[in-house]
């Protein structure tokens, strides 16, 4: 269902490179939930529905390695930040 809605949303534009930052749910929901310090909707959904979103798009990413880089968003913001620049770096002419 997604990518015909890409399709049509984007008009046949896609990105060079999507960052995809990946952690497991119950610690990425935790910080979601420090951050505004309550859970809204979404983030009010059960554990496994998390845990198919992110298999989803992790799948997503096996599919179109060239285009999407996943990114260990686990340790801290600056640890996270490094690895993001790093890989937008291996994208951008030198």
């Amino acid at each position: 269902l997604i990518d015909p809605l890409a399709i049509l949303a984007q008009r046949g534009l896609w990105p060079d490179l999507t960052i995809l930052l990946d952690a497991p749910v119950a610690p990425a929901l935790e910080r979601a939930r420090a951050r505004s310090g309550k859970a809204d909707r979404i983030e009010g959904e059960a554990v496994a529905f998390f845990e198919r979103v992110r298999q989803r798009y992790l799948l997503r990413a096996q599919r179109e390695p060239t285009r999407i880089c996943v990114v260990d968003a686990t340790g801290s913001v600056a640890d996270v930040g490094e690895r993001i620049a790093k890989a937008v770096a291996q994208v951008l002419p030198a």
